[in-house]
């Protein structure tokens, strides 16, 4: 009997070791979007918001650039903003991905109504086209034509002229892919492929110098998406034509190891990497997925701030030097980790480790969930970072920003990443209540908890299966502090190298697992160890309200300008932030939990300074409406004074220019060039350190806003490379300055003021153009501000 008992002991577990192996060696999987259904829950509340958001659009306003261009009347005019001033057509490609992605998270029918509707009028304007395209491009036909001749003129942001392209068509062929990945839409499909064969011939005459001058302009993620119509159809003419749509640049210094991203526009990037890693993981090439990881861990490590967001004013900066994240009011960008998490997923599909879902659960909580106004809906674009500060909304009929497109998408996929599987592995990544039909187990996983609002989670099996229950120990969980128990008895919560903790049994149908996640309260220090902290709780970034301005009435709601996405109020000087105050950073037992209100501080007496009352501290992603503080310096008491002296001393002479500052523009930096709508001819961009410029043999020019004509000067920085070259200055062309930059210079930067004659102000306009002389060339420029 003992040895027949031991036989089969020893048979079962043979047979586990067999199905672990087995597991193992499958790969590793998300689950159909459709196959999760959130439960109630801060996430469930955003999702939602953003369908109310989705439904609130005009899909025939969404089309009308497509079929403007494909000679169809419009059935209703276009939006505005972005969308009709360059970048035409772009969200409506977000806008496909959006409702596909909503449908399958919802199963809503009016969602799928208009998806469909979407797909055939899209339809329409391909067949029209006559040769697979699609796009909204103004007067794309010519510009497309031009590059199939070899006829090619590449900047950061533009290609023969066109304001980013690729970019703009990236989203097309990505909502299409979505509208047949999720949606089963089949004409998206067969679109989706005639629209590659169109890129594929347009592109089949250049050489491959010629591509990759084109790339050096933002394409979004086209070697991704390319990589995805080979792998739906497996043919291997667009797996090649995903590999010339990979940008070397960046791709050979990531393989060899190299942080050369400062300076680099970040979410041009960001989509870049997604797709190395696809074509990695497609053929092989172990260089480009490690390359892929490089690039993940160094911008995590080295350029990413507790709310899981990095770059400022759109850009990387240096990884060792974040005073520009205090700074400057333009903080990380919600693309940005729209596209973060979308590489975090690829890459903890090859590798599932717990930091990549660390990572992921801060920045959905901390930047995404954040970055939608609750209830009325809209959408932020720069989170600052900078102590005082606020954000701006979108509304739904004005501003057609990027962080609009990714975000209308971000709020419908919450279900994503909570589950993954292998086999008969369930990873158990998020703790977000919802319910999980894992079809091929012939069980259902229901996950249910007020977390964050509490510190536990429980997990009910419906159905009878052997399999093993992988569930993340967080990093934020001190060692041996996790506890889980099932059906009410404790089992060992100990963590393996992937840091999660296996359950291996024969599930009965309604066994229950409980987790207790124990959370503190903690700091973290931004990552270039300057004199800044956030407060954490878990993984929970704490904020706090502030009121510098009595009196002040700002407007949270962006307007339809170019720049109205950038919070443009009264900056509050840095010697006026409110400080954390005590002889000895161990101080968080000062942090006490308000009765009856989850995830709700106060620390009495820690926070002093001008004007600081009562602080409350709150998770940041309820915090909306106001200023606010995210980050906080530390002083001794005995230290304060000189700080906030020190503080103000250092910013005066840049907070006084500022004021003074009616527009101004960052030459060879994306947004503030075709925010102000650059031209030009014969010019180049490029980075020196952290300072981007431009230059030209030919012209270039900006237009400014003057509302008021009250510009009397025009304040210009120039690169002392520069030396020597000959160029004249117009404005609303009249000959404003005639410069030969002079020798002898011994500061790296020159800043030269032109004094601009009333005379020359215009209908609130100015038109600011810079004119090589023959044989010379203009620049190199690294800043202009028109001053009153």
């Amino acid at each position: 009997m003992m040895l027949a008992v031991a036989l089969r002991r020893g048979a079962a577990f043979i047979l586990a070791a067999m199905l672990g192996a087995s597991a193992a060696a499958a790969p590793l999987q998300l689950f159909p979007l459709a196959d999760v259904r959130l439960g109630d829950s801060p996430f469930l509340e955003a999702q939602r918001t953003d369908l109310h958001y989705l439904l609130e659009m005009e899909p025939d306003r969404l089309l009308a650039p497509f079929l403007r261009e494909a000679g169809l009347p419009p059935k209703q005019p276009s939006y505005g903003n972005w969308e009709s001033t360059g970048l035409d057509g772009h969200l409506g490609g977000h806008y496909l991905s959006a409702l596909a992605l909503m449908y399958a998270s919802t199963g809503d029918e009016e969602v799928l109504r208009r998806l469909n509707y979407f797909v055939a009028e899209l339809k329409r304007c391909q067949e029209r086209n006559g040769n697979g395209y699609i796009g909204g491009i103004p007067d794309g036909s010519a510009a497309w034509q031009a590059i199939a001749r070899g006829e090619l003129h590449a900047d950061n942001f533009s290609v023969n002229g066109k304001w980013v392209p690729w970019y703009n068509l990236h989203k097309v062929y990505a909502g299409l892919r979505d509208a047949y990945t999720y949606a089963g839409n089949a004409d998206a499909r067969a679109m989706l492929i005639a629209m590659s064969d169109w890129a594929l011939e347009l592109t089949s005459h250049l050489s491959e110098e010629q591509m990759q001058t084109m790339l050096r302009s933002e394409h979004g993620g086209m070697n991704e998406v390319l990589a995805d119509v080979a792998q739906m159809t497996g043919q291997k003419k667009y797996t090649d034509l995903a590999i010339r749509f990979s940008h070397q640049a960046i791709l050979q210094p990531l393989e060899k190891g190299k942080d050369q991203l400062t300076g680099l526009h970040a979410n041009t990037q960001i989509p870049k990497v997604i797709g190395f890693k696809r074509i990695g993981d497609m053929t092989g090439r172990r260089e480009w997925q490690q390359a892929a990881q490089f690039f993940w861990q160094t911008v995590r490590h080295h350029r990413t701030v507790a709310i899981g967001g990095n770059s400022v004013k759109e850009h990387f900066h240096d990884g060792r030097d974040f005073s520009s994240m205090v700074d400057e009011v333009e903080g990380p960008e919600t693309c940005n980790t729209y596209n973060m998490l979308k590489l975090t997923e690829l890459l903890f599909l090859g590798d599932a480790k717990g930091s990549y879902s660390d990572y992921y659960e801060r920045a959905l909580y901390n930047h995404i969930l954040s970055s939608q106004r609750p209830d009325s809906g809209g959408f932020v674009y720069f989170t600052p970072m900078r102590p005082n500060h606020y954000r701006v909304y979108s509304q739904v009929d004005k501003a057609m920003w990027c962080c609009v497109g990714s975000g209308i998408e971000s709020h419908a996929k919450y279900g994503e990443f909570i589950y993954v599987h292998r086999g008969d592995q369930l990873y158990v990544n998020l703790f977000i209540p919802s319910t999980l039909n894992w079809r091929t187990q012939g069980v259902t996983i229901t996950q249910a908890n007020r977390f964050p609002d509490e510190d536990r989670s429980t997990i009910t099996v419906q159905g009878s299966k052997a399999f093993t229950m992988k569930i993340r120990y967080p990093e934020w969980v001190a060692r041996g502090a996790l506890r889980i128990t099932v059906n009410g008895k404790p089992v060992s919560a100990d963590a393996g190298a992937d840091r999660y903790v296996s359950l291996r049994r024969l599930w009965r149908d309604g066994d229950k697992v409980d987790i207790l996640l124990p959370m503190k309260t903690h700091l973290e220090q931004m990552p270039d160890k300057s004199n800044y902290y956030a407060v954490l709780h878990g993984p929970i970034v704490l904020a706090a309200k502030t009121n510098p301005f009595a009196g002040e009435k700002l407007n949270f709601f962006a307007d339809d300008s170019r720049m109205g996405h950038v919070a443009q109020g009264q900056v509050c000087p840095l010697e006026s932030a409110p400080v954390l105050v005590s002889d000895t950073k161990a101080f968080m037992d000062r942090f006490k939990p308000v009765p009856g209100r989850p995830l709700t501080f106060t620390a009495p007496g820690l926070v002093q300074g001008k004007s600081v009352g009562s602080v409350t501290f709150i998770p940041f992603f309820r915090l909306h409406d106001s200023r606010y503080v995210v980050y906080w310096p530390y002083s001794t008491p005995a230290n304060l004074a000189f700080m906030q002296t020190k503080a103000a001393k250092d910013e005066a002479a840049r907070l006084a220019l500022n004021a003074q500052t009616i527009d101004q523009v960052a030459p060879g930096e994306q947004q503030p060039e075709s925010d102000h709508f650059f031209k030009g001819e014969g010019t180049e961009a490029g980075v020196d350190g952290p300072l981007h410029w431009r230059q030209a043999s030919g012209w270039f020019s900006y237009e400014f806003k003057d509302l008021k004509s009250e510009a009397r000067t025009l304040q210009l920085t120039y690169s002392t490379l520069g030396v020597g070259r000959r160029f004249d200055i117009f404005v609303n062309d009249r000959l404003l300055a005639e410069v030969t930059l002079g020798s002898g210079i011994l500061k790296e930067i020159d800043v030269k003021d032109y004094a601009i004659p009333s005379s020359m102000a215009s209908g609130g306009k100015l038109v600011v153009k810079f004119v090589a002389r023959e044989g010379s060339m203009v620049g190199r420029l690294y800043g202009l501000r028109l001053l009153r």
